[in-house]
């Protein structure tokens, strides 16, 4: 089933780190679509959660060095 979440995502500072967060998260096998916005502080995402779960979502997000 497809679902859409939006997160709070801080430490984005530039388009750099938005791509870095959208690169991180599109590699995780069931993401369909991610953005990012430094501006707000927000990341929205589709994925498959019978491929993948938010928290493994989430856990990308930290592992690249940024708080949900």
């Amino acid at each position: 089933m497809i679902e859409s979440q939006i997160l709070t995502v801080t430490g984005m500072k530039c388009s750099g780190c938005e791509a870095n967060i959208i690169e991180k998260l599109s590699a995780i096998s069931g993401v369909i679509s991610v953005t990012a916005s430094a501006k707000n502080n927000e990341v929205s995402i589709e994925y498959n959660n019978e491929l993948t779960d938010i928290a493994t979502i989430k856990a990308a997000i930290i592992a690249a060095d940024f708080k949900v």
